[in-house]
């Protein structure tokens, strides 16, 4: 059986990765209701594997590092993807990590992941990690993209656009909902366009 693959990631509605307090602003902080709030932990409740490249690790482990628990950062579903067995491909970190269950597994995306789908017993995830995923869907290894769209345009402090160099796909939607009045989430099925 094999297992399936999400791409989930945070976007402005240009089009733009929301990262963390001190990066680019993107809309998920000062944004997150608790509709969405209760609904990531709900996606991060049942049993999966996190998969994340070595600049999203990075990231992840530097924000939650300086935060504290009162902080946004901690937020319950980031708190509950912390506590997931999680992959790291890299190959530039060495283990062990600062993240409770945690491993680096070195070699290229492609063939780790491609052998992590036929192995699994689990579904597999993968929050941010833009460069990897861009990679892992033009190898046709991510089974479903989920977009949570913030209502903000980040034109001015936008950096990293979520698709730039990206394959075509086109996109068949599975799923959709409007959180706290304001925030989209949008599920999608890729197929790499021919």
């Amino acid at each position: 059986m094999t297992a399936t693959y999400t791409f989930d990631v945070f976007s402005s509605l240009d089009g733009f990765a929301s990262y963390g307090p001190g990066g680019d602003w993107g809309g998920y902080w000062g944004k997150q209701g608790p509709e969405l709030l209760d609904h990531r932990l709900a996606l991060y409740g049942g049993e999966q594997r996190m998969v994340f490249g070595a600049n999203t690790y990075r990231m992840f482990a530097e924000m939650l590092a300086e935060s504290t628990e009162e902080s946004d950062v901690r937020d319950p579903w980031v708190t509950r993807m912390r506590s997931l067995p999680a992959t790291v491909v890299s190959t530039t970190l060495e283990g062990p990590l600062d993240w409770p269950d945690a491993t680096v597994v070195r070699g290229d995306a492609v063939d780790v992941v491609a052998r992590f789908k036929e192995e699994s017993d689990v579904p597999l995830r993968s929050h941010g990690s833009l460069s990897m995923n861009r990679a892992l869907m033009a190898a046709g290894l991510v089974d479903v993209v989920h977009v949570t769209l913030f209502p903000v345009i980040t034109g001015r402090t936008g950096t990293e656009p979520i698709f730039r160099g990206a394959a075509d796909f086109d996109l068949d939607l599975i799923g959709s909902r409007t959180l706290d009045g304001h925030t989209q989430e949008l599920v999608y099925r890729p197929t790499l366009h021919a």
